[in-house]
């Protein structure tokens, strides 16, 4: 008996890591059906891409300031040049270099606030969704009070407070956009809780933490991931009307939002200074989108027999 165990424990752990490759196929072949969804993995990934080697793609400097070559146009235009392919702002700095360094910024934002913001609403999700009672009720009226506040007058308050920097914007973007995750995921988790297999484990005395690991939390993860997807998209685009409003990144540091706010001024004469962050934001929010809508046909349940 020994023997015979010994031996299927093994072909099971080969059935369950012979199925990931399959699972990996199966989206790889989903996703190149889907246009969208090809298109916003290949913008997503390049704008990765060039936030991680952004020291080795640009061709100057983020900050070196050079005064013989102000406002330079981009080079297919009369007065460009290849030196600088997107032309140079008022002070003479290359614009794809700054382009590509504001990259960092803007995805480092994007996703750390998501990741603040989505672990503590999936904590209070979780919690009132399967406690319920006085406990539903707290989190609930604390998330009626966030969202009775408008957004961005919050962020505006707390920044004036405390002042603006990276991990200032990371913490507020978080703390501010986490009741969307928790009603989200306290709605799962009530239809969840009344499920069989839940029952089941509380009937056999499952303690309610390795119920909420182990049953309710992979459950609900799908929904989770895409609106954490999303979310980067709509937070990128508040950090930019944040530093826009010039209370977002602040110099020497480089973000898109704060290259838009500075080239509105030379709008009439140097277009190129405003057009391209916003571009670069526009792209950037589209493929995110995208990408987000093929991982919402993916992960849903109700669609996958449909694929």
């Amino acid at each position: 008996m020994n023997i015979s165990a010994q031996t299927e424990a093994p072909r099971e752990e080969e059935f369950e890591v012979s199925k990931r490759p399959n699972q990996l196929r199966r989206w790889a072949k989903l996703l190149l059906r889907s246009k969208t969804g090809t298109i916003g993995m290949l913008i997503v990934l390049s704008v990765c891409f060039t936030a991680v080697f952004a020291p080795f793609l640009a061709p100057y400097e983020p900050d070196a300031m050079n005064a013989a070559n102000i406002n330079v146009p981009p080079m297919w235009l009369d007065g460009g040049s290849s030196a600088h392919v997107l032309g140079t702002d008022s002070l003479g700095r290359d614009m794809l270099s700054r382009l590509i360094y504001g990259s960092q910024v803007s995805l480092i934002i994007g996703v750390f606030s998501v990741i603040v913001a989505g672990i503590i609403g999936l904590a209070m999700g979780i919690l009132a969704g399967y406690y319920g009672k006085w406990i539903d009720n707290l989190v609930m009226r604390v998330v009626d009070s966030f969202l009775a506040v408008p957004n961005i007058l919050l962020i505006l308050v707390i920044l004036g407070i405390f002042g603006s920097n990276m991990l200032t914007l990371i913490l507020v973007l978080g703390v501010t956009n986490w009741v969307i995750y928790a009603r989200l995921v306290r709605s799962e988790v009530l239809s969840l809780k009344e499920r069989d297999f839940i029952r089941a484990a509380k009937s056999i005395g499952t303690k309610d933490s390795t119920i909420m690991l182990k049953h309710i939390l992979p459950n609900v993860f799908s929904s989770f991931i895409v609106i954490s997807t999303l979310s980067v998209a709509t937070t990128i685009i508040l950090e930019a009307s944040l530093s826009f409003l010039g209370l977002g990144i602040q110099p020497p540091s480089i973000s898109w939002g704060y290259m838009l706010s500075s080239g509105r001024d030379y709008l009439a004469t140097s277009w190129w200074l405003a057009t391209f962050p916003g571009l670069a934001i526009t792209f950037t929010v589209l493929g995110i989108i995208f990408l987000g809508d093929w991982l919402r046909d993916v992960l849903d349940p109700r669609s996958q027999g449909r694929k």
